[in-house]
C-alpha cells in the first residue's frame, strides 16, 4: 500500500493524512484527549479487556502511577475518519524497562555495550499489567495493521530505537507480523472452569498428590482461625479500599520498594469502574490481616494485587488462588488468570499458556542479532511448555487414578 501524508501540527497534536485509506491521525498527549464513549465503543468492537478501558488508562496518568515524569510519556495514536474515532492504541516513549513483565534488559544493556542509546523507546501496552487482551483498537484488520505502521511511522520520524507491543492478542499478533515486527514468547499460568459444581468437586479431577496438598494448605489457614469475606463493585467499602491498599502497600515496602500505583488510582476505580473489581478480606479475632484484589472482566477474572500484614503459612495460597478459584467455580466464571510468570501455579491447577509480544528495532544489525535470539529463545518455550504439559496436575496424568 503506498501511502501519501500531509502533515499538520495544531494544539500539541500531530495529524497525518493518508489518502490512500481514508484517515488522519492524531498523536494525543493524554487519555482525555479521546472520549471516553469512543474510546471503550472501540474497545467493545475490538474485544473486551477492563485494562484497557478509557477509565483505567486515565486513572493510571490522572492518579501519579504513570507520568511521563516516571518515565512512562504518553503518545496515544489514533485514527479517524472525520470525528469518528476507528482505530487507537496506548503507546508510551519510555526511558526505562520497569512495570513491562516482558524483559528487555539485555537488549538496553547490548546498546550502551555499543555506544547506542536503546532509551527512549516505544511502548504499546498497559502499565504495570501483564495481562493479555487486545492493544491495537481498531474497527476492521485493514485498519489493525495502518495502525501498525502509523505507530512504526512515528517511531522513525522520532528516531527511537525501537517498538514494543506487549501481551496482545490474535488480533494484534496479525497485525503485527502483517506488518513485519518479530515475535516473542513467553508463559504465563491460566485456569480454566470445567465445569465443576463446586471446590470439592475441582480438588477431584486433580491428581492426588495435588488434591492432598491443596487441602493441607487450606486447612492450616483455617486452623489458624483466618476466614474471608468477599465483596464486589459497589459493595466494596471504601474502608475495605482503603485497607486493600494498606496491604498491598506493605507488600511492596516489605520487598524494598515503592508500589507502583497510587491510593489515588484505586479510589478513581472504586469510582468509576467497580464492577470490574473483587476483593477478598481475611479476618481472624474480627480484625483484617490480609487482602486479594482480583479484576472481573467477561467471562473472566485476574489475579492482580494482594498484601497481608501479618504472617500465616498458606495464607498467600488461599487468598490469591483457593478463595477465587472457589467463586470462579460458584459464579460460572470460565477463565482465571493468575499474572505473570510463577510455575509453582501449576500445582494449583493452573496450566501454562503461550503469550505473544512483537517487536521492531530501528538498527539493521540489532534487529538482525535479536531475529536470531528469538528465533532459539522460542525453541526453548515450546521445550519449556511441552515439559510444563507433561506435569499435569489432573488426574488424566497420573493414569485416570
Amino acid at each position: 500500500m503506498t501511502f501519501s501524508w500531509a502533515v499538520q501540527i495544531f494544539s500539541g497534536i500531530s495529524v497525518v493524512q493518508d489518502s490512500s485509506i481514508d484517515y488522519v491521525t492524531r498523536v494525543l498527549r493524554a487519555p482525555g484527549e479521546a472520549s471516553a464513549a469512543a474510546w471503550n465503543a472501540l474497545l467493545a468492537h475490538a474485544g473486551f479487556s477492563p485494562f484497557m478501558r478509557h477509565e483505567y488508562l486515565g486513572a493510571l496518568h490522572a492518579s501519579g502511577s504513570a507520568t511521563a515524569d516516571q518515565g512512562w510519556d504518553p503518545h496515544f495514536v489514533t485514527l479517524w475518519r472525520g470525528d469518528e474515532l476507528v482505530a487507537a492504541c496506548p503507546l508510551y516513549l519510555k526511558d526505562h524497562s520497569y512495570g513491562e513483565y516482558v524483559f528487555d534488559w539485555a537488549w538496553a544493556n547490548a546498546y550502551a555495550q555499543h555506544g547506542l542509546h536503546y532509551y527512549p523507546k516505544a511502548l504499546v501496552a498497559v502499565p504495570f499489567t501483564p495481562v493479555p487482551g487486545p492493544r491495537l483498537l481498531a474497527r476492521d484488520a485493514t485498519l489493525r495493521v495502518a495502525l501498525v505502521k502509523e505507530v512504526l511511522a512515528f517511531c522513525r520520524r522520532k528516531k527511537l530505537s525501537s517498538l514494543h507491543l506487549l501481551f496482545g492478542d490474535e488480533s494484534d499478533v496479525a497485525a503485527c507480523s502483517a506488518a513485519g515486527l518479530m515475535l516473542r514468547h513467553t508463559v504465563q499460568f491460566h485456569w480454566i472452569n470445567e465445569g465443576w459444581k463446586d471446590f470439592d468437586a475441582f480438588l477431584a479431577s486433580l491428581a492426588q498428590e495435588k488434591r492432598k496438598k491443596i487441602r493441607q494448605e487450606r486447612r492450616k489457614v483455617a486452623e489458624a482461625g483466618v476466614t474471608f469475606r468477599a465483596s464486589q463493585g459497589r459493595a466494596i467499602a471504601a474502608a475495605d479500599w482503603d485497607f486493600f491498599y494498606q496491604c498491598y502497600e506493605r507488600t511492596y515496602l516489605e520487598h524494598g520498594n515503592a508500589p507502583y500505583l497510587t491510593r489515588d488510582f484505586f479510589r478513581r476505580m472504586a469510582a468509576t469502574m467497580p464492577e470490574n473489581w473483587l476483593l477478598f478480606v481475611a479476618e481472624r479475632d474480627g480484625k483484617r490481616i490480609a487482602a486479594s484484589l482480583i479484576g472481573l472482566g467477561e467471562d473472566v477474572a485476574y489475579g492482580r494485587y494482594w498484601g497481608a500484614l501479618e504472617r500465616v503459612d498458606c495464607l498467600h495460597f488461599e487468598a490469591c488462588y483457593y478463595q477465587p478459584l472457589a467463586w470462579c467455580i460458584a459464579n460460572g466464571i470460565q477463565r482465571f488468570e493468575g499474572g505473570a510468570q510463577g510455575e509453582h501455579k501449576m500445582a494449583r491447577a493452573l496450566m501454562p499458556v503461550k503469550t505473544t509480544s512483537a517487536h521492531w528495532l530501528a538498527h539493521p544489525a540489532f534487529a538482525d542479532a535479536i531475529e536470531q535470539f528469538l528465533k532459539r529463545e522460542g525453541r526453548g518455550v515450546d521445550s519449556y511448555l511441552e515439559h510444563l504439559e507433561a506435569r499435569s496436575p489432573f488426574r488424566e496424568a497420573e493414569g485416570g487414578q
